[in-house]
């Protein structure tokens, strides 16, 4: 298969237009394809990146011991195809720029922008191979507040995780203000989302998945909460319920990417790592899962995918058809070696997309209580009292595979460090252009890294600073099989 691979290498400040570039939707469907031809056609190896501005510059990196820049970028965590405009895509950004960390109020994050709201940036490919942000959508809460990135409540999806600011005091309600457990705790927000799924759907509306509950929030087009899903029992705002055992997700590696089949009667969400059921005893696994929701009925689908190495992330779905969708799978790892230089390079490093058909894998929710098996309301499928992630520990694939429980096939559909040398450790975003095209996006992470809990720059290289850079790759099958 012949592959033409073409990414962005430098930031735009200023883009021409195309003229016909905003298809109508009463174009012929020969017209989008020629006009979308057109504008890819003009994206080149010295192309263009997604463009960002500073959020602030006046930290002291750790490494280098100058000023950095914390931008706001960010627009990586995930991307979807505009449903009518053959050119844009929206992406989306996640809590905003934060670092592991822990002080005086146990392990945490530093939030060097701690009042940060996610957003969902719309963006275009220009004719000269430029990318522009069209526009911005705020996130608000169902009151039509700004929401932030901060960590819910407990109850609600929290991680444990405590908000710090980036000189290492505690995020609190009332800032400048001492602590104080009553009248000026730690800050939180039930609202706050770490965005990392994301769909935009015909009405203009948008459905975001994230890390902390995981949540699937329904937003209206200005950003407006307008209904969500989760597991949580004593969540007043949720009508529709995921099942119990997605409670137990991995902190910061819940739901990772978000599709809708093409009627949009039905939302397919996958976990980006093996979640914790029971415990994290099964940490060290291939184990995933996918769930489905139809918006109708409420009735709720389940299906594991087996990922090539244990505790890889999958970062994206995309759906080609009902039941067929695209996966993207990952590791962290930087082919050239990133942050930490030359020397960590890692030509092993794993981007890849899969196609992948539900209907080959068994559904969990489908298969009734026998003798082997049962239905826990917080662990789910048990198999001899165990969870599924507890027998894949113990006995392998095979013995889920002896009682009849197959995970979803899989087939390669690009390499892209093989491919395109892929520079970056979170490739995360899909477009799913046409039949045969597909958009690559990575997250940038505000170009911000740390060392130690010390903020700094994130550098792919002793030059270069990462930023959000588009790939658009050709050639592909992306076609249904059906």
């Amino acid at each position: 298969m012949k592959l033409e691979i073409f990414f962005a290498t430098a930031v735009v400040a200023l883009s021409v237009g195309l003229a016909g570039c905003d298809d109508s939707s009463n174009d012929s469907g020969d017209n989008k394809n020629s006009t979308i031809t057109h504008v890819l056609d003009a994206v080149s190896s010295e192309g263009v990146l997604l463009p960002y501005t500073v959020l602030r510059d006046d930290l002291i990196d750790n490494k280098t011991q100058k000023a950095f820049e914390v931008r706001n970028g960010g627009y990586g965590s995930a991307m979807t195809a505009h449903p009518q405009k053959a050119a844009q895509f929206y992406a989306l950004t996640d809590r905003g720029p934060n670092a592991s960390f822990s002080g005086g109020y146990g392990k945490g994050k530093k939030f060097p922008t701690p009042d940060y709201t996610p957003r969902i940036g719309l963006f275009e490919v220009m004719g000269d191979g430029s990318v522009e942000l069209r526009k911005t959508i705020l996130l608000k809460d169902r009151n039509g507040h700004l929401i932030s990135g901060l960590p819910n409540s407990s109850s609600l999806g929290g991680t444990g995780e405590t908000p710090y600011n980036a000189d290492g005091s505690p995020v609190l309600v009332a800032p400048g203000l001492p602590y104080d457990e009553v009248t000026n705790p730690i800050k939180l927000d039930d609202y706050g989302l770490d965005g990392e799924g994301l769909v935009a759907l015909t009405d203009g509306t948008f459905w975001v998945s994230d890390e902390y509950g995981p949540h699937i929030v329904h937003y209206n087009a200005e950003g407006i909460e307008i209904d969500r899903i989760n597991a949580f029992a004593n969540d007043e705002r949720v009508k529709t319920k995921l099942p119990g055992e997605y409670v137990n997700r991995r902190a910061n590696r819940g739901m990772e990417g978000l599709a809708i089949t093409p009627d949009e009667k039905t939302l397919v969400g996958i976990m980006q790592s093996t979640i914790y059921n029971p415990s994290k005893v099964v940490k060290n696994l291939d184990v995933t899962r996918i769930v489905t929701i139809n918006l109708d009925t409420g009735a709720i689908g389940q299906y594991l995918y087996k990922q090539e190495k244990s505790q890889n992330s999958n970062s994206e779905i995309v759906a080609i058809s009902d039941t067929e969708f695209l996966v993207l799978e990952r590791d962290g790892a930087f082919l050239f070696g990133g942050p930490k230089g030359s020397g960590a390079a890692s030509p092993g490093a794993q981007k890849t997309v899969y196609r992948v058909d539900l209907a080959s894998g068994t559904d969990l929710e489908s298969l009734g209580e026998t003798g082997k098996l049962s239905q826990d309301e917080g662990l789910g499928l048990l198999v001899n009292g165990q969870t599924v992630e507890q027998v894949v520990l113990d006995h392998g694939w095979q013995g889920l595979a002896e009682i009849g429980i197959l995970p979803v096939e899989k087939t390669l559909v690009v390499d892209m460090v093989s491919d395109a040398q892929y520079p970056h450790d979170k490739m995360e975003g899909l477009w799913l252009i046409d039949g045969e095209r597909l958009g690559v996006l990575n997250d940038d992470d505000f170009a911000t890294w740390s060392t130690g809990g010390q903020l700094e720059q994130k550098m792919l290289d002793a030059g270069t600073v990462d930023g959000n850079r588009l790939y658009i790759v050709k050639g592909l099958d992306l076609k249904s099989h059906k």
